[in-house]
């Protein structure tokens, strides 16, 4: 008890904040005297491909289930991105310091209870001395129950914590890699985690049911496809980070939780869905999904083309057992994807202001260089199912429940209108005509559906509905089905715009084109059975004519098309590929089947046998593995089981007012988004200096821009 005491002095002595001059943390330990160099930079040890290998090894604690004084980030420019391990038999202590270590913050986790969790946070921040002289009287107030133990980096409190049958989890984010950069912020992709007990005397009553749901969660497998960043918002497209502040209060949300698939993970921890450690230092959002970049060299200008697609975390699972839409208008296959295109002459999202500013102060002016395009796709939204019983490739589908107002697909529509404004256009590419009723079932039904909401929506704002079958254009050689999709993309895109910082290049505005910075208000929402091949290729399609829109805004190019046999639709092409591949795997457990090149009548000569291989691989996947994957992922999110699901079902909305006015509204004002974007450059711009430290020495070799996949040909 007195070695407790003391401890919990000594926790409270320096609750101060940090004034004194920074430098490292120097922890004194039984087992090391010095601090282990923390997270190595990015710069010295991290390529595009390259690992931070160090290891992580210990564990983390419990007491009443809250998180006492973890605040959501009141101050933007406290972003930690080291964290150090300290444990002994009573208690964990993480230390978090930023990128040049000149602040430094400290938690405490109990590990002497079995059932609660208590994390406690000190509000103080320190400087490296200060935490020197913390982690010393830390190291004399535990002796009695092992010191301080020996010091472990990680790099992040990943999934947040999990319970079984007893006993809390930590799970932390042991490796990474970098693999995009963007406004001077690193997004990483998660390579390795550690799952940790938390209590040190773990005791468990049901040893083998406490195994088998460890052996079910670790199906889900965190080294791929997750990402996060500590500095920006992945959750969130690159316009509404920048513009948030400006917005309606229904859509100005700091953290889009429907992308962030270890939310669960991050709240139930703590008792509420809101608690307030989703928005902490410590913990990390990770989105599922997909992350490219790439560079383009035009005549010496250097481009960065950055693709992110992010999954849903609601009704996702595996192709046979999540099809449709769920009563809350929740689709699955739910992917949202972003492509930046950036020129890279400054490295944050600004310039500096011009010499002429009015108060004569040194300021900021947005960047006129970084543009954004996003597009959607997502199951039919509608009931429908596929029974799985049968070892058949194909088999047939069913609409078990007639709804014939549609409510599932209101919600979605409706919520899609939050999200992303009016217009949406809706890209359906199903099947039109079949020897035996099968994909054109669902035609009917969703132009049946569409047709219904369009009729209570205001003139100006209805859906533009588009049925195209694909297939058979392509079979019966009848349409160019690029050319045709190249089409409906540009109507898309002059429809909703695109987002672009600041105005285009002086000669447009001779041509009395754009003086000022562009909002993209509306979605394009493509599908087609599965949302996989035939979305892929339609919103590969959109990117290419998107690309040139975004080129020609940033005055790279002189006219919005682009051929495709350039240097640029390649690029883009493969990152499509890659893009595609990553999201069927997740959702069939197979590569595409059909990709660009089909479409375009030019497949590669071992394009058949690849398919051939791809459709088994599906086959077997569906009919034998995705009921496993299925009881992972529902886990993982924290889905209840059916029988013991004690959700009510969801209100009844208005048959005919089935959206809300609000969300018809402009949903990026362009004059309010212009003056969030200022707000955002003047408070928040600053978390670029994770990418500058001119006091490291290190190789351009190293550096992750310099590394990265180019179209630039080197000679030899």
């Amino acid at each position: 008890m007195a070695n407790q005491q003391s401890t919990a002095s000594t926790f409270n002595i320096l609750q101060v904040s940090s004034t004194g001059s920074s430098g490292t943390v120097t922890p004194v330990s039984q087992h090391s005297t010095p601090l282990p160099s923390t997270a190595p930079s990015v710069h010295d040890t991290i390529s595009s491909k390259s690992k931070d290998d160090q290891s992580i090894g210990t564990t983390l604690a419990a007491q009443p289930s809250t998180f006492k004084t973890l605040h959501p980030r009141t101050n933007d420019s406290l972003a930690f991105n080291k964290f150090i391990l300290y444990e002994n038999r009573l208690r964990f202590y993480v230390v978090a310091s930023n990128t040049s270590d000149s602040r430094h913050r400290i938690i405490k986790i109990d590990r002497t209870s079995q059932d609660e969790l208590d994390v406690v946070e000190d509000e103080a921040t320190y400087s490296g001395k200060q935490m020197s002289a913390m982690l010393k009287m830390l190291e004399d107030g535990n002796k009695g129950c092992g010191g301080l133990g020996k010091a472990r980096v990680f790099f992040g409190v990943a999934a947040g914590f999990i319970k079984f049958t007893a006993g809390w989890y930590m799970i932390l984010i042991s490796k990474r890699s970098v693999v995009a950069l963007l406004g001077g912020h690193y997004v990483y992709h998660c390579e390795s985690t550690d799952i940790i007990p938390v209590p040190f005397n773990h005791k468990i009553d049901k040893p083998a049911e406490e195994q088998r749901l460890m052996n079910i969660f670790k199906q889900v497998d965190m080294t791929k496809n997750f990402y996060f960043s500590y500095t920006y918002d992945l959750t969130s497209t690159l316009q509404h980070n920048l513009t948030r502040s400006g917005l309606s209060p229904c859509r100005r949300w700091n953290m889009n939780d429907r992308f962030a698939w270890n939310h669960h993970l991050l709240t139930t921890a703590f008792g509420t869905a809101s608690a307030p450690s989703s928005k902490s230092h410590w913990l990390v959002s990770l989105i599922h999904g997909h992350v490219d970049q790439a560079k383009l060299t035009v005549l010496g200008r250097v481009v960065f083309i950055t693709l992110i697609a992010r999954r849903s975390r609601h009704h996702a699972g595996a192709r046979y057992l999540k099809r449709g839409a769920n009563d809350e208008g929740n689709v699955a296959n739910e992917v949202e994807t972003e492509q930046i295109v950036s020129e890279t002459l400054t490295t944050p999202f600004y310039y500096p202001a011009s010499k002429d500013a009015s108060d004569g102060k040194k300021g900021r002016r947005p960047s006129p260089n970084y543009t954004s395009y996003v597009q959607y796709r997502g199951s039919i939204p509608v009931f429908w199912t596929q029974e799985v019983t049968s070892m058949v490739p194909k088999p047939p589908i069913e609409i078990p429940v007639m709804d014939p107002f549609y409510t599932a697909a209101a919600r979605h529509f409706d919520d899609l209108f939050r999200r992303y404004g009016s217009p949406i256009m809706i890209l359906n590419l199903i099947k039109k005509r079949e020897p035996q009723p099968r994909e054109s079932k669902l035609l009917e039904e969703y132009t049946q559906c569409v047709r219904y909401l369009n009729q209570f929506l205001p003139t100006d704002k209805r859906m533009i509905y588009r049925a195209w079958d694909m297939a058979r254009a392509y079979k019966e050689k009848t349409q160019d089905v690029i050319s045709y999709l190249e089409d409906i993309a540009e109507e898309s895109i002059q429809m909703t715009g695109f987002f672009h910082t600041g105005p285009e290049p002086f000669s447009h505005y001779l041509q009395n084109e754009y003086d000022t910075m562009s909002v993209q208000n509306g979605i394009c929402r493509t599908n087609c059975v599965d949302c996989l091949d035939r979305t892929n290729a339609a919103q590969f399609v959109f990117g290419k004519r998107a690309l040139g829109h975004q080129l020609y805004a940033l005055g790279i190019v002189d006219t919005p098309n682009l051929a495709f046999d350039s240097d640029a639709v390649n690029m883009l092409t493969e990152m499509y590929h890659d893009h595609g591949d990553s999201l069927a795997l997740q959702y069939t457990g197979s590569a595409l089947v059909n990709r660009v090149e089909t479409y375009r009548r030019m497949p590669h000569w071992n394009s058949h046998s690849r398919d051939i291989i791809e459709n088994l691989r599906r086959f077997y996947a569906n009919s034998l593995l995705d009921a496993d994957k299925q009881t992972a992922i529902n886990l993982f999110l924290g889905v209840p089981a059916e029988k013991t699901s004690t959700r009510a079902p969801p209100q009844r909305g208005n048959y005919q007012k089935w959206f809300k006015d609000e969300h018809l509204q402009t949903a990026y004002p362009l004059e309010d988004c212009e003056q969030a974007l200022n707000q955002y450059l003047s408070t928040r711009g600053d978390y670029w200096i994770e990418y500058y430290r001119p006091l490291l020495f290190t190789s351009l070799g190293k550096h992750f821009a310099f590394s990265m996949n180019s179209t630039l040909k080197l000679p030899g």
